[in-house]
């Protein structure tokens, strides 16, 4: 039997209309589906008929398959002879630990190929309305993670712009630690809930508005821009309802439970 392949697939940060014209090929070309919580289900429209989904479920707090079960199940079914699709959300290279599956495949032999997709640190401040790079603001940004301790988001200081990732209950100690270690307490920022999807809606403030915060625990997917770009938002949003105040988050929210 001739040994498969495995896609890494991009699927882009919620809007299924922004996936790539390679990711639709290698899933209408694809036995098997390896498919992350935050996919959107309407991509698998370009599945063909028959095709296996298997529910990789990852999300914080709630793995129903471990990293190393799912770089199993990839190079098993690929030695199999199937074509194998692992599909994730935003760009499997950019907090998608894609990475790590594609130096798995490496050392089992296993032909591979990897489809960027589209980043929801780029896509979901885009739809807010919030340029990361303008000539006026910012002339460097980084992309850091909230999820996995602070230290990541304060270690990018240099940074005019930062865009957090999974940072739902974190951003508020996270805003502290940024202020202690320089940053100005009325530097804007931006928290995106649902980013690029129907129900998107954009929360913008300052550090000190955000840092007075207690706590907070935001659905996902949550997406936090800091920087002065995010000023911006007010008067660039054509996505959604305009920007929201952050003093609405000490209220009970209904709008995505």
């Amino acid at each position: 039997m001739n040994q498969g392949k495995v896609y890494l697939v991009g699927a882009g940060p919620g809007d299924p209309k922004l996936l790539t014209l390679r990711a639709v090929e290698a899933l209408a070309e694809s036995d098997v589906i390896l498919l992350d919580y935050l996919v959107s289900r309407e991509v698998l429209a370009h599945a063909r008929r028959g095709v296996e989904i298997i529910d990789c479920g990852k999300r914080a707090g709630h793995h129903c398959m471990n990293q190393k079960e799912i770089q199993r199940i990839l190079i098993e079914r690929a030695r199999r002879g199937q074509i194998v699709a692992r599909l994730k959300g935003g760009d499997p290279f950019i907090f998608g630990r894609g990475g790590e599956e594609a130096e798995a495949l490496v050392e089992a032999a296993i032909e591979w190929e990897v489809i960027p997709g589209v980043s929801s640190g780029v896509a979901a401040a885009a739809y807010a309305g919030i340029p990361l790079l303008h000539r006026s603001h910012a002339s460097s940004v980084a992309f850091v993670t909230g999820h996995a301790g602070h230290e990541h988001a304060v270690g990018a200081q240099g940074a005019d712009t930062l865009v957090i990732f999974m940072c739902g209950s974190t951003i508020p100690q996270i805003a502290r630690e940024l202020m202690e270690n320089g940053r100005a307490p009325s530097t804007p920022l931006a928290l995106i809930l649902s980013g690029t999807r129907s129900n998107q809606v954009t929360y913008t403030g300052t550090l000190m508005e955000l840092a007075r915060m207690e706590r907070i625990e935001l659905p996902s997917p949550v997406l936090a821009v800091v920087g002065s770009v995010t000023s911006l938002a007010d008067k660039l949003h054509w996505f959604g309802p305009p920007p929201r105040p952050l003093s609405l988050l000490a209220t009970p929210m209904t709008a995505h439970s």
